[in-house]
Order: structure tokens, then sequence, then C-alpha cells
């Protein structure tokens, strides 16, 4: 089964408030079995600028992946995010084995 990703790119506006997001998130995610990948960090863009921060998130499966997002739990966690940053979040299914070179 291919594995689920969060991709994410953010701007944070209020660092203090992301924080307490970031500290709620992270237990959340733990729960889910996400593994952080990146996590901030120094990055470099190329042919167009977004955001200066970008998160991925690895777990076991897309479905996984997608019930911690809609958790009831990760939900009120976003209402922390809403005051202290904008970003844009993709869930994305990895390549399966059989579709790997």
């Amino acid at each position: 089964m291919p594995k689920g990703f969060w991709i994410v790119r953010g701007e944070v506006f209020n660092p203090e408030d992301y924080s307490q997001y970031i500290k709620q998130a992270s237990k959340i995610i733990n729960k889910f079995n996400g593994k952080f990948l990146v996590r901030g960090g120094t990055q470099t863009e190329f042919e167009q600028q977004g955001f200066s921060r970008t998160v991925v998130i690895e777990f076991n499966n897309y479905q996984e992946a997608l019930d911690c997002y809609q958790s009831d739990e990760y939900q009120k966690a976003l209402d922390i995010v809403k005051i202290s940053a904008n970003r844009l979040v993709v869930i994305a299914e990895g390549l399966s084995t059989k579709d790997s070179p």
C-alpha cells in the first residue's frame, strides 16, 4: 500500500501562537504514525516563490494521512493556524512499489 504524505507550505505571521499549534499538532501527528521528513529549515525556491516554510510528513498510507487531518483533534488545532499563519496543505499518495523504477 502506498504511503501518504502531507506537503505543507506556510508563512507564519504570529510565531508565538503558531508554536502552540506545533505542540498540539505534533502529538496528533504522532498518534497517527506520522513521521516528519522536512520541518522548516533552509530551502531554495525555483521558478516561482511561495511560502517561507515547508513541512513534509510521511504516513503509513494515504488513508492514515487523511484520517489525521480530518480528525476532530486536528481540526481543533487548526483554529490556532487561522490566527497565526497562511498555509497551503496538500495530502498526496506516494508511489506504490510496483510504480517505482
